[in-house]
């Protein structure tokens, strides 16, 4: 079986640190993270294979602007014959939170022009991973808000985190375990609180109580593969958001 994932963006340097590109992000993300082969044009758009738990998977983004992104999606759908159902497209969500994710199954488009230009050209019944980025609040700003950077503390708090979330679950997509994927990326973007350690009620009230360790401690590990990848993400950021020319 064959996969198509999509990650939805517009080309060029100009655009690569938008949220409107967070899809162009997550798949590179995708790509880095499973060593997948080079990026070639193909279809108008790029385009890198690999291999994802057993999973012959294509990663396409399109280059013919958000709105024309069906085109580059149809081209490829039809010479590698894949059904529309094995089709996850990566986008951008304003009416979700940021940080937050939903995987959706066909539907509407909810005004996405990148949405509705695959189900123009592919029809609907392909899934969709909703990357929220937030709404700011005015329909009138939303224009200027989605071709807007993220904000350097995004980029260094939940923006790494849920690209990283994404790229490591995919597995889970692809066996249609959606709830888990889902749940997954939750819990790494907002991890539970730890808990209270109880005090028994016969110990004296002057006891010392040992502070809760940390599930997952790699401060002290910088050469662990957590640790890599972040500094592998952290370099990815700083290349998307850097100097414009």
């Amino acid at each position: 079986m064959m996969f198509l994932v999509v990650g939805l963006g517009n080309p060029g340097s100009g655009y690569a640190g938008n949220r409107h590109n967070i899809g162009f992000m997550a798949a590179d993300e995708i790509v880095r993270r499973h060593s997948f082969g080079p990026w070639r044009k193909k279809f108008q758009g790029q385009l890198a294979e690999g291999t994802i738990a057993g999973h012959k998977v294509l990663v396409l983004k399109p280059e013919t602007f958000m709105n024309n992104s069906g085109q580059s999606v149809g081209e490829a759908l039809r010479f590698y014959k894949i059904p529309v159902e094995d089709v996850i497209v990566l986008h951008d969500e304003l009416d979700l939170p940021p940080g937050r994710l939903r995987v959706k199954r066909a539907g509407g488009h909810g005004g996405h022009n990148g949405l509705r230009s695959i189900d123009a050209h592919c029809g609907k019944e392909y899934r969709r991973v909703r990357l929220g980025i937030g709404h700011p609040g005015d329909k009138a700003r939303v224009h200027g808000y989605v071709l807007g950077d993220f904000a350097k503390s995004e980029q260094d708090g939940w923006l790494m985190t849920l690209l990283d979330a994404v790229a490591r679950e995919m597995p889970r997509l692809f066996a249609d375990d959606d709830s888990g994927f889902m749940s997954k990326v939750a819990h790494e973007v907002t991890p539970p609180k730890p808990r209270t350690p109880k005090v028994p009620k016969e110990a004296k009230a002057d006891a010392p109580v040992e502070a809760p360790r940390e599930k997952y401690d790699v401060s002290d590990k910088p050469d662990t593969p957590i640790s890599n990848a972040a500094s592998a993400m952290a370099q990815a950021l700083a290349k998307a958001f850097g100097k414009k020319h």
